[in-house]
C-alpha cells in the first residue's frame, strides 16, 4: 500500500492509498480511500472562526465561534477569526462590524484577525484574490484543473439529459480532454472559462470527524466541479481549502452544514499538497418544534438578545450547553471554567433545542451572581433611563435590588419589577376572586385600626426605625387585633402595598414609604405615596364593598 506523508511543523497527513495522477484517476484510482490528520503533540492548535458578513451573528455562529474559542483556549493555541466576503453583492463591511461587536460583547477575543492583524494575513478573503489565483495556476499546471469553455446553456443541457436519465446532474467532462489546440482556439475566440478540478470517478472517500466518527461519501455523484468562476472569482470550497491550509490551521470546527463540502476541500487538499487539519462538524441548533431555528421563532440573533437585556456571560453558558456538556449535573459556567472543562470529545453529534425560557433562567442566574455593586450600578441606571427614578445610585436603589432581585431574570424586568412595588391596584384586588375571602375576614377592622396607628403617627415612627421599627410594630399590632400569621400579614399586604403576593412585605412598605419622602420617583411613573394609600383606604365605603363593591370606583379614581 503506498503512503503518502506530506507536512510542516505543526501537522502531517496520511492518505491511504495516494490518489494517482490527474490524467489517470480512470485507469488506477482505487475504490476506497480514507483521509486522516494526525497532530504532532508538540505543534500549536489553530482554529478559525469565518462568518460571512451578508447579516446578523445568528446564535448558531455564535456557538460555532464558542466552541472554536475554548477548545483554543483549552490547548493554548490560538483562535483566529477569518472574513470570508467574497459574495460581493451580499457583504457589507456594516455586517462586519456587527458581527466583530458581537463577537467582542460575548467576550471571544480572537488572536489574529480584523482589527489585531498577525503573520497570516490579510484576514479578509475578498484581499486574498492573489493567492488564490496562484494556487489555482498551480493545479492548472499540474493538471488537477482544466479549462471548461462550456456555456451556460451547454450546461444546463447537460441537467436536462441528466434528469431524464435519472442521473446525479454532474458535468459531463466535455473538456476534461481536451487537447491543447482545441484550449488555444477558444482561447484565441476569447471565449469566457472556469477552472474545473478533476475528481475521481468511482469509489469512496472517508474522514475521520472529532465529533461525528467516520463519515464516506461516494465519488461517482461528484463530477468535476469548479473552482475558479469565468469572472476570475474563485469558489468557496477553494478559497476555504486555501485559506485554511496557508493559515496552518489545525482544526476546522464548524456547523454540520458544511460537511458535505469536505469531501471537495479533501480532494483540493490532496492536489495541492497541504496537509489535512482535523475536522469536528457540530449539528445544527433547532427550535423546540424541532425545525431549524430562523426569525419566525423569535430572537435569533446575538445582537437581539443583547438588546434584549441579556448578559454576555449568560449567553455564553447556554450556547456551551448546546451540545456539550461535562458530564455532570453543573449548568452554571463561567467562561474561565469552561476553557478549563471543554472538550471536543464531549460535543454531541445530536442537534440541540433552542430553550428561550432556559436561556431567560440562566440569565437570571448570572445576573444574580453579579457583585452587588455591579448589579445596583446596571439595575440603577437602567430604572433612570427608563425613567422611573431620578437618581440611578443611592439607599434606595440599594435597598429596591436587594428587594427585588429574586424576581429580575433580565435587565428589563427591573422596570416591570419597581414599577409593581410603586403601583397601588387595591381596588382591582378588592374586587377580584382572591381577594373576595381577605375582605370577608373583616378586612374592614384591620383597616380603621390601621388608619388609628397612622393619624397616631405610631407606623410612621415605626417606619422611621426601619426593619426594626416595622417588626416590633406589626407584633404590637397583631396582639391588639388578636391577630398573627396569615391572618395578620395577608390583610396589612393588601392594604398597604394593594397586592396579595409580592416581595418581603417589612421591606417593601419601608421602601414605599422612603420613597414617598425622597423624592426620588419621577413625577411621571403615577407613584402612590403611602399617605396617598391610606386616604384611599379613609374613603372606602366598607358596607357597600361588603354588599356589591360599587365603592372601589371611587377609591380607584383616588389612587389614580
Amino acid at each position: 500500500m503506498a503512503t503518502h506523508v506530506a507536512g510542516t511543523p505543526w501537522t502531517r497527513i496520511r492518505v491511504f492509498p495516494a490518489l494517482a495522477p490527474p490524467f489517470l484517476f480512470r485507469r488506477h484510482f482505487r475504490r476506497n480511500y480514507s483521509v486522516r490528520a494526525s497532530i504532532d503533540s508538540d505543534g500549536p492548535v489553530r482554529v478559525r472562526f469565518a462568518p460571512s458578513p451578508t447579516g446578523n451573528l445568528h446564535v448558531g455562529g455564535a456557538r460555532t465561534a464558542l466552541f472554536n474559542y475554548l477548545f483554543a483556549r483549552s490547548k493554548g493555541g490560538k483562535f483566529v477569526l477569518r472574513i470570508e466576503d467574497t459574495d460581493l453583492e451580499r457583504s457589507t463591511r456594516e455586517s462586519e462590524e456587527a458581527v466583530l461587536r458581537d463577537l467582542a460583547w460575548l467576550g471571544l477575543d480572537w488572536d489574529e484577525g480584523p482589527g489585531v492583524g498577525g503573520d497570516y494575513g490579510p484576514y479578509r478573503q475578498s484581499e486574498r484574490n492573489s493567492l488564490y489565483k496562484q494556487f489555482a495556476e498551480k493545479l492548472l499546471e499540474s493538471g488537477h484543473v482544466y479549462r471548461c469553455f462550456c456555456s451556460n446553456e451547454e450546461l444546463e443541457k447537460m441537467k436536462e439529459i441528466a434528469e431524464l436519465k435519472k442521473l446525479p446532474p454532474v458535468y459531463s467532462g466535455k473538456w476534461a480532454t481536451a487537447t491543447d489546440e482545441e484550449v488555444q482556439e477558444e482561447l484565441a475566440k476569447g471565449i469566457p472559462y472556469t477552472y474545473r478540478f478533476r475528481a475521481p470517478k468511482e469509489g469512496s472517500l472517508k474522514i475521520n470527524d472529532l465529533i461525528r466518527g467516520e463519515v464516506s461519501w461516494k465519488l461517482d455523484t461528484l463530477g468535476d466541479f469548479v473552482v475558479m468562476r469565468s469572472n476570475g472569482q474563485p469558489v468557496y470550497n477553494f478559497c476555504v481549502t486555501v485559506d485554511d491550509a496557508t493559515m496552518a490551521i489545525s482544526h476546522v470546527i464548524r456547523a454540520e452544514e458544511h460537511l458535505p463540502n469536505t469531501l471537495r476541500q479533501a480532494l483540493i487538499y490532496r492536489a495541492l499538497g497541504f496537509p489535512m487539519p482535523f475536522f469536528a462538524h457540530v449539528s445544527l441548533i433547532l427550535a423546540p418544534d424541532r425545525s431549524k431555528l430562523s426569525k419566525r421563532h423569535g430572537a435569533t440573533s446575538v445582537g437581539q438578545f443583547r438588546e434584549m437585556g441579556y448578559l454576555p456571560q449568560a449567553m455564553v453558558n447556554y450556547l456551551a450547553l448546546l451540545g456539550w456538556g461535562d458530564g455532570t449535573e453543573n449548568e452554571f459556567f463561567t467562561i474561565e471554567q469552561l476553557v478549563e472543562k471543554f472538550s471536543i470529545g464531549r460535543v454531541n453529534k445530536s442537534s440541540a433545542v433552542f430553550d428561550s425560557t432556559k436561556l431567560r433562567w440562566m440569565n437570571g442566574q448570572h445576573l444574580r451572581a453579579l457583585p452587588f455593586g455591579e448589579l445596583t450600578k446596571l439595575i440603577g441606571e437602567r430604572w433612570k433611563s427608563s425613567g422611573l427614578l431620578s437618581v440611578s445610585e443611592g439607599p434606595f436603589v440599594d435597598e429596591a435590588v436587594e428587594l427585588l432581585k429574586d424576581g429580575i431574570d433580565l435587565v428589563t424586568d427591573s422596570d416591570t419589577a419597581l414599577s409593581n412595588l410603586l403601583s397601588y391596584p387595591v381596588h382591582a384586588t378588592l374586587s377580584s376572586p382572591e381577594g373576595r375571602p381577605v375582605v370577608e375576614d373583616k378586612l374592614s377592622e384591620v383597616s380603621a385600626s390601621l388608619l388609628a396607628a397612622y393619624d397616631s403617627g405610631e407606623l410612621l415612627g415605626a417606619l422611621e426605625e426601619g426593619h426594626a421599627g416595622w417588626q416590633k410594630w406589626v407584633k404590637g399590632f397583631g396582639k391588639t387585633l388578636k391577630r398573627k400569621g396569615k391572618s395578620l400579614f395577608m390583610p396589612l399586604r393588601v392594604l398597604l402595598t394593594g397586592k396579595l403576593h409580592g416581595p418581603d412585605m417589612g421591606s417593601s412598605v419601608i421602601l414605599i414609604y422612603k420613597a414617598g419622602n425622597d423624592g426620588v420617583v419621577a413625577p411621571q411613573v403615577g407613584f402612590v405615596t403611602l399617605r396617598e394609600r391610606l386616604e384611599i383606604l379613609r374613603q372606602l365605603d366598607w358596607e357597600a364593598l361588603n354588599r356589591d363593591q360599587p365603592a372601589l370606583e371611587s377609591a380607584a379614581s383616588i389612587s389614580n
